[in-house]
């Protein structure tokens, strides 16, 4: 028997940190959606007790260092599960990238054991072992759009009658998202996005008020960084995009684009920053 589970990008319509709480973490306010860029992952039952992942990708980890493999053994562990499993990934969205594509895949293999060793886990469990993993998990195990708050694990659905083309791009660079989140003083952001804004436009359908209301308090710390970034911004707002943003801690710039009439323009003149680029629809 096998399981296929689809593992979607996401992306951050809106992300505001408010501050460091004393876990270590950060307080944040995220309204998060999905695209439809997606790993694929494949799950076939072992009869011997053990984890193995196998990519086509040659550049990810394939031990306990791939949060899908980390998944399948809290599963296991949590739920006794005796027999193993064999995971195929076949890899499609950019690694490091703010696009969650680890989280998302232990998302997805979270589903897909549920079903494979038929042990008919509940959401919201699924959703609190998908914190134990990172805090992107809970809101991929769902998907959909979701205001997130607390460290990302607390979920508010929103409802998303949104419709549009999304453009990403990836320049050639990985960001460390510790690093970034290491660099940002809350204290020094000047102006702070507003989730409930965001909430609201996009409940009312109102594609120019979501567009206006985007925004990444990162983005200044890895723009910083990395200048590369905001030549990438300012070139997809340059191409026609009605609006641009910073995925979570970057370095992927996405573009918001009502008309499929621009799309093509905005893709191939991106190609010409960087080759990692992509034309998908947002998932609503």
């Amino acid at each position: 028997m096998k399981i296929y589970e689809k593992a979607p990008a996401k992306i951050n319509l809106m992300l505001d940190v408010l501050h460091k709480r004393p876990d270590g973490f950060h307080e944040v306010e995220m309204v998060m959606t999905m695209v439809d860029l997606a790993d694929r992952l494949e799950m076939s039952e072992l009869p011997r007790d053990t984890i193995i992942i196998t990519s086509q990708a040659g550049y990810i980890p394939l031990d306990e260092k791939n949060l899908a493999f980390q998944a399948a053994r809290l599963i296991k562990d949590r739920y006794d599960v005796r027999s193993g499993v064999h995971i195929h990934l076949d890899k499609k969205i950019p690694v490091a990238a703010g696009l969650a594509g680890g989280s998302s895949d232990a998302a997805a293999a979270l589903r897909g054991l549920n079903r494979l060793w038929n042990l008919n886990i509940p959401m919201q469990e699924l959703q609190e072992l998908g914190a134990e993993l990172g805090s992107d998990v809970p809101f991929c195990v769902t998907g959909g759009t979701a205001l997130a708050t607390g460290r990302g694990e607390k979920l508010a659905k929103v409802d998303n009658p949104l419709s549009c083309w999304v453009i990403l791009a990836k320049p050639p660079i990985n960001v460390s998202t510790a690093e970034v989140y290491g660099k940002f003083r809350a204290a020094e952001v000047k102006r702070h996005p507003s989730a409930e804004q965001m909430v609201k436009a996009i409940e009312a359908g109102d594609f120019g008020a979501v567009c206006e209301r985007l925004g990444n308090v990162l983005e200044d710390v890895t723009l910083k960084l990395h200048p590369q970034v905001a030549q990438l911004k300012e070139a997809m707002l340059r191409l026609g995009a009605d609006g641009a943003l910073m995925s979570g801690s970057g370095p992927t710039v996405f573009g918001l684009v009502y008309k499929e009439s621009k799309v093509a323009r905005i893709y191939n003149g991106l190609r010409g920053f960087c080759r990692e680029v992509y034309a998908v629809r947002l998932l609503t």
